[in-house]
């Protein structure tokens, strides 16, 4: 009887050696899972978004489901930097998982600062969430333009040594400037991207689904957009891009990494299946079993590419 065919599923990305490319996004993933999957199978673990201030998180209700998603406005609910490093640290600690911390706050310095603090032993890596609004921007995210986003990165980059990972936005009009923008200040990886701005209304009632009105959609629905915001990213960029949007499947994962991906993180289908992560990870092996790709790093960027010679249509495939 023949062995099964050997699949590495390691990958290097944004400074970190991960036995997988598969890994939660933020605010998707907490410690009760523990009865649900194994952590130390997982590629990283990703925090929920931790910021300097307690905050108790936005206005019931905070979740509404739509078609192929959802929308949340939950808000970054936070208990601050000692209980995190006091309480929640001490319980990743018993796994051999690298440990990324994602961070938010309202202005660059701001940033930095909680960089600083949080560079300490147990913490592998920083996600930045410059998603949130930016109050030297009269609101407006950090990464909906480039000019905020090289700002904020370059005070993350000298606040800290550890591997920096700059999540992106979709709610702007040109990613792939934004995504230069982090990597000219320093950013090890991008994460492509954090949740599309989206509103749903009671029909009953007349009012917003959600007590913040705006929230954020996720899910499936939201997959082709995101994959087409890797695709161009991870080919204006040298650094890696990680792929996070409506990835519920390993079938998903792969689509991304052909895009341009170098890993994925996994959100709202964590919620429908708590297991999804680890059936993600088994289905990665699967598939290169059978397609007989011994790296799963070979099927980043390897998407098949006709070069475009109609001018509408030649912004498919941009210049490197």
């Amino acid at each position: 009887m023949s062995l099964p065919f050997p699949v590495d599923l390691a990958v290097r990305v944004g400074g970190l050696d991960l036995r997988n490319p598969v890994m939660p996004a933020s605010g998707t993933f907490a410690e009760g899972l523990e009865r649900a999957l194994d952590f130390n199978r997982l590629g990283a673990i990703v925090t929920k978004t931790i910021t300097r201030e307690l905050r108790a998180g936005n206005p019931l209700p905070r979740v509404v489901e739509q078609p192929g998603g959802m929308i949340n406005a939950i808000g970054i609910p936070s208990k601050g930097v000692p209980y995190f490093i006091e309480r929640t640290m001490p319980f990743y600690a018993a796994y051999d998982t690298p440990l990324v911390v994602s961070i938010s706050a309202p202005t660059a310095e701001g940033f930095a600062s909680l960089a600083a603090e949080l560079t300490v032993p147990g913490i592998a890596a920083i996600e930045a969430n410059i998603s949130c609004p930016n109050i030297e921007e009269d609101g407006k995210a950090f990464a909906m333009r480039a000019g905020s986003t090289e700002n904020v990165t370059r005070h993350l980059r000298a606040a800290t040594d550890l591997p920096l990972w700059v999540k992106l936005t979709p709610n702007t009009g040109d990613m792939p400037e934004v995504a230069r923008a982090a990597e000219a200040a320093g950013a090890d990886a991008v994460v492509v991207a954090n949740t599309i701005l989206a509103m749903a209304i009671d029909l009953r009632t007349f009012r917003p689904c959600l007590g913040n009105i705006m929230g954020g959609l996720s899910g499936p629905a939201v997959k082709p957009i995101i994959l087409r915001h890797v695709f161009q990213c991870a080919r204006a960029v040298k650094i890696p891009v990680i792929g996070c949007g409506g990835i519920a499947t390993a079938e998903d994962a792969v689509e991304y990494m052909l895009a341009g991906a170098a890993a994925v993180q996994v959100g709202t289908a964590t919620f429908l299946q708590p297991a999804a992560m680890t059936t993600i990870i088994d289905g990665l092996a699967a598939f290169c079993r059978r397609r007989e790709i011994p790296r799963i790093a070979e099927l980043t960027g390897a998407v098949v590419v006709e070069e475009a010679d109609e001018p509408d249509v030649a912004w498919l495939s941009p210049a490197p």
